[in-house]
């Protein structure tokens, strides 16, 4: 999830709030073109702290000098700006000429953290300095970030190419998360992630927060020995004398897209062009889950979409503090280690990302209002995939599974909400991670399979989303782009003013609230679909022995995941049941629901919950106490504290704190506080952080809007991968 900037005529103007002040800033194109950054840092697990030097290169493109430049980035503390939540410390700007930049690190000493690493440049006899210094300040700009101002040379001519270069350290940073060697699965070694997105990188490097402003970056990066560094590069190499890792990406991505990972992690090739990379003890489940898949989705999406881009699919499995469940990073997809026991879950989070390498990281929304340009689109590739993998009934079981959660969490929102619409307004402030919900995926897909159903054949409608991307790769596009290419390429629907059709209009498609204009049709997935429904209707019939005898008889072991699913959510929907059927449904499933995968145990533990069905709590806390990932923990404590279970909650959170990651912890304590009297908030471990007490509040994907933890809106209604 990413970070942002925009451009000033001259400096000393004050904070100049023009449309670029909205939370998805805007590069001022006409003054700067942003080339290449390159990355030098060091990573310093002890002190929980990377040291940077960053280097921005582009050429002057506007007619009038430029006389400063903004980026948005973490508060500096070192400057007095928020001092609560510090992260990113500008420590000295400098301005350079073209030539490539190398970093020097400095030599390890005593202290646990490096410092930044230093700029250097190819010496030339009689050539003037190679840089010099810039003045920067940084100014507020949100709760999320603040404003980097660097003043540039006067002299600076127009067309004239330039570096900036910034050094700085990052600490106690929303992207950056360090965990210790307990809070990895082999408890060996320290671990780092990043995760971007939305407007998070900026606590990374100072950089553009908009997607409309792409760049190639390469990087340096020097780690303590022993640890395995990987980036979401197209090249990497490690230079063992130097004890530095080098990385390049050739292909302009946003900075959202930059990622980097460093622990314990050992690599197993599973195709031609792919491996995973994962923890010691799960590199062998890694590898028999996904050995020959991969290659398999990629060639099915090469047919579909063209050539896949990005040279190398790599997929690096992250222990369970990784906040969602997987992210599209090109190269290098993020996800969560959790997954791995649920197979169907698997397949399907993987193949999402992998056609995220076509719209999202080929061709990516311009702004963050219109994040269904990613997220709707890659959803109806995914399912195009899955069509070609595995035939159209399992997608529609699928499908029906995801807009079945859509219409739950319209239900909860309210048909007015306006997170609701494809084109969400994102007022001044608001943090663009607040708008991740399964409107963004799911209505965005409905609208793309509605357009596709007006060209009337599927594979002409892939031929049309081929030339698109081949079109906008490596760019930054807006709705219209894509309208404005679907009637281009289909010029009988335009003759037809498809776009006008009375309830059906694009513009009302963009901009309604509510549920879709319409749904694709699903009765391919009957055959699956139809026992679900037939089950869940003979548990809510009467009489109830009746009925119960009659759903014992069907052995839902040999089930699909996603059919175990739906029908444990309509369950859930229905709750609080009557206890007779709770007890019912307890001694029907209840040990052979606690044999299956954590998709399906939470859901049924969750049903245990909203009924206070006392008999099976001792199943909640063994769940509980196997966890560490915030998607199986969250849930349960949201139940758990709505009702009389809430001592329980306290009880187990008590007991097992000290093996969650500190940012979890605090949610989790947020949820367990929610109605408590002054002084009888859950304690936290002694030993724990400063930033363990802090509030959250740049975890992505969580929330929507501002609705906080606890309220009736579960994460398990709103919980979407990346």
């Amino acid at each position: 999830m990413a970070a942002q900037c925009c451009c000033r005529k001259a400096p000393g103007a004050g904070r100049a709030r023009t449309p670029a002040a909205r939370a998805a800033a805007r590069l001022d194109r006409a003054l700067f073109r942003l080339r290449h950054l390159q990355l030098g840092l060091g990573c310093g697990p002890r002190a929980r702290e990377l040291a940077g030097c960053l280097v921005l290169g582009w050429p002057r493109c506007g007619p009038r000098p430029a006389r400063s430049c903004s980026t948005r980035t973490r508060p500096a503390p070192a400057l007095g700006r928020l001092p609560s939540r510090p992260a990113t410390a500008a420590t000295a700007a400098a301005a350079a000429a073209e030539p490539p930049c190398a970093f020097a690190f400095a030599a390890s000493g005593p202290g646990p953290a490096p410092p930044p690493p230093l700029p250097a440049f190819p010496e030339t006899p009689g050539a003037e300095p190679a840089c010099c210094p810039l003045a920067f300040r940084v100014d507020p700009f949100t709760d999320y970030g603040s404003s980097l101002t660097v003043t540039l040379p006067p002299e600076l001519q127009a067309h004239q190419p330039f570096q900036v270069i910034l050094r700085y350290t990052s600490t106690d940073a929303p992207a950056i998360w360090w965990l210790d060697p307990e809070l990895t699965y082999g408890s060996s070694k320290p671990f780092v992630f990043t995760q971007g997105h939305s407007v998070c990188n900026r606590s990374f490097f100072p950089c553009f927060d908009t997607p409309a402003v792409k760049c190639t970056y390469s990087a340096v990066v020097k780690a303590p020995l022993g640890v395995q560094v990987l980036m979401s590069a197209t090249q990497s190499t490690y230079v063992e004398e130097e004890g530095v890792y080098r990385f390049h990406m050739e292909h302009p991505v946003p900075a959202y897209l930059v990622a980097l990972v460093a622990g314990d992690l050992q690599p197993a090739d599973i195709g031609p062009r792919s491996r995973v990379w994962a923890e010691p003890c799960l590199l062998p489940t890694a590898t028999s889950k996904l050995s020959g898949a991969v290659e398999q989705w990629l060639s099915a999406a090469e047919r579909l979409y063209g050539p896949y881009m990005w040279g190398r699919y790599d997929i690096v499995f992250l222990p369970p503090s990784f906040p969602i469940v997987a992210m599209e990073n090109p190269c290098l997809t993020f996800i969560i280690s959790s997954i791995l026991e649920s197979d169907e879950f698997l397949v399907i989070d993987v193949i999402h990302e992998v056609a995220h390498s076509w719209f999202g990281n080929a061709v990516t929304n311009a702004t963050w209002e219109e994040m269904w340009l990613s997220e709707g689109l890659a959803t109806y590739a995914q399912r195009r995939i899955t069509t070609e993998t595995y035939g159209a009934a399992f997608t529609c079981l699928e499908t029906a599974f995801r807009l079945d959660a859509l219409h739950r969490q319209m239900k909860l929102l309210g048909e007015d909400s306006p997170v609701s619409k494809l084109q969400v307004k994102l007022e001044p402030g608001v943090n663009p991670s607040h708008l991740m919900n399964l409107f963004t995926y799911e209505k965005g897909y409905c609208f793309v399979d509605y357009l596709s159903q007006l060209c009337g054949d599927p594979q002409r409608f892939d031929d049309f989303l081929r030339a698109y991307v081949d079109k906008y790769k490596f760019t930054s596009v807006v709705a219209q782009d894509l309208l404005d290419s679907f009637l281009s390429f289909f010029p009988e629907l335009r003759e037809q003013s498809v776009d006008c059709r009375a309830g059906l209009e694009f513009e009302r498609w963009l901009k309604a609230t509510g549920p879709p204009l319409a749904e694709p049709d699903l009765s391919q997935g009957s055959s699956l679909t139809r026992p679900v429904e037939a089950l869940f209707q003979l548990w809510t019939a009467e009489p109830l022995d009746q009925a119960a005898a009659s759903a014992s008889a069907i052995d839902i072991s040999k089930w699909r995941t996603f059919q175990t699913a739906l029908f444990l959510d309509r369950l859930l929907d229905g709750s609080p049941l009557p206890q007779e059927v709770v007890m019912s449904l307890s001694k029907c499933y209840s040990s052979l629901l606690d044999s299956m995968n954590a998709e399906i145990r939470i859901r049924w533990l969750q049903i245990v919950v909203r009924n206070d069905y006392y008999p099976d709590l001792h199943r909640v806390r063994r769940f509980l106490e196997s966890q560490m990932s915030r998607m199986y923990t969250v849930p349960l404590y949201e139940d758990l504290c709505t009702g009389a279970l809430k001592p329980f909650a306290l009880e187990v959170f008590c007991q097992t704190q000290g093996r969650l990651h500190p940012t979890l912890r605090r949610t989790i304590q947020h949820i367990l506080s929610q109605g408590l009297g002054p002084g009888t908030e859950p304690r936290t471990e002694q030993g724990s952080t400063r930033a363990d007490s802090e509030t959250d509040a740049d975890t992505p994907a969580l929330l929507l809007g501002d609705e906080a933890p606890g309220s009736t809106i579960s994460l398990r209604d709103v919980n979407v991968s990346a």
